[in-house]
């Protein structure tokens, strides 16, 4: 078996080195005016809905799970309809970030239960922690470079001590943050499920930043940042595991926390800003102007009638009526899969990727 000592071996006094507490300063700085940011907005369900698509995609793409944006939206609009296997499973991260969310924000606790549910959530399937043994971690070139803990019980008694960790903030007198990096290298080390570690580790990270109360929702992301230092990320957890080098693998999650919390800040104003010119725009013009049509509006960036119908509560002529004048107004653009449309926000859609959608008619 793998020995994975309990975090509570450490010393917190370790990490007070000047590099660390200068990186850590920053972090927190940059946490705290996004949570002031997401606060700021008049639905921030909003930010979980449209922040979580980006962290499912970037997120999954960490695990070699590839999908494009405009197949992520669709996926979401039609959920019936066919869609690669890779753009199925990307878009159930997003669900099992709201279990997640959700039972943390009931309970005030992170428990191993919310970690199996979101697991299942993502995997769709009941297989709970690993109960076998085989699991190994492998380079690139197929060489084994990490084995986790293979006994089951071995597995049970690490997953016990991570939950107290997790929940008891007597046992390591340490800033959350910090916290967070060592919570996220214990769980990747122990591995206890046989698929979905990475995404549910990463999962875990924001909703240990929620119980803790440095953020309201769940819209801080580190997988952009991973997926940019992929290299680095893997490097540094297996340091730890060679060398004990514990810091510089604690101020390179920091680092990516400041990083994170900056590109998610002009995120979030930008939407809120786009979000604000619809909202007088619409209600200048449009006597069917709701707040209800707004969060719709900006919850999807590929909307249906069937949407307007249940957010609205309106039939579906009514609800198509709204739409069709809204793209006569120049405010979505109508787009058509199979024989049922979707309306496009195009400005939503440019905040979230950077680019425009594919133009079918083109």
């Amino acid at each position: 078996m793998t020995d994975i000592p309990s975090l509570t071996a450490l010393r917190p006094e370790r990490f007070d080195r000047p590099d660390i507490l200068k990186q850590l300063n920053a972090a927190s700085r940059s946490l705290a005016e996004l949570k002031g940011v997401a606060g700021s907005m008049p639905n921030q369900g909003i930010l979980i809905s449209t922040l979580g698509l980006q962290e499912a995609k970037d997120s999954s793409e960490i695990e070699n799970i590839i999908t494009t944006q405009d197949e992520l939206f669709r996926e979401l609009a039609f959920p019936d309809a066919a869609a690669s296997a890779a753009t199925k499973e990307v878009a159930r991260y997003r669900q099992a970030l709201r279990v997640g969310y959700e039972a943390v924000k009931s309970s005030g606790l992170l428990t191993n239960n919310h970690i199996l549910a979101i697991q299942a959530a993502l995997e769709r399937n009941f297989a709970g922690f690993r109960k076998l043994p085989g699991t190994a971690l492998k380079s690139n070139d197929g060489h084994v470079v990490y084995t986790p803990p293979q006994d089951p019980e071995a597995i049970l008694a690490l997953m016990a001590d991570l939950e107290r960790f997790i929940n008891d903030d007597s046992l390591f007198d340490a800033d959350p943050l910090l916290k967070m990096a060592l919570i996220h290298h214990q769980f990747e080390s122990i591995h206890p499920f046989y698929d979905g570690n990475g995404r549910t580790g990463r999962i875990v990270n924001v909703l240990y930043l929620v119980k803790q109360g440095l953020l309201d929702v769940p819209v801080l992301y580190l997988s952009r940042h991973i997926v940019r230092t992929k290299g680095d990320y893997y490097r540094l957890l297996q340091e730890v595991r060679d060398s004990g080098n514990w810091e510089d693998w604690v101020r390179y999650l920091l680092m990516a926390v400041e990083h994170t919390a900056a590109d998610a800040i002009a995120t979030i104003r930008a939407i809120k800003s786009q979000l604000m010119d619809y909202k007088h725009r619409i209600r200048a013009d449009y006597r069917f102007y709701s707040q209800d049509l707004i969060n719709n509006l900006f919850s999807y960036p590929y909307t249906r009638i069937e949407f307007i119908e249940r957010d609205l509560k309106v039939s579906r002529l009514t609800a198509t009526k709204y739409l069709d004048r809204l793209v006569d107004g120049g405010f979505l653009v109508k787009r058509k899969i199979g024989r049922s449309n979707y309306y496009v926000n195009l400005p939503l859609y440019g905040i979230l990727t950077g680019e425009n959608p594919p133009d079918e008619s083109a």
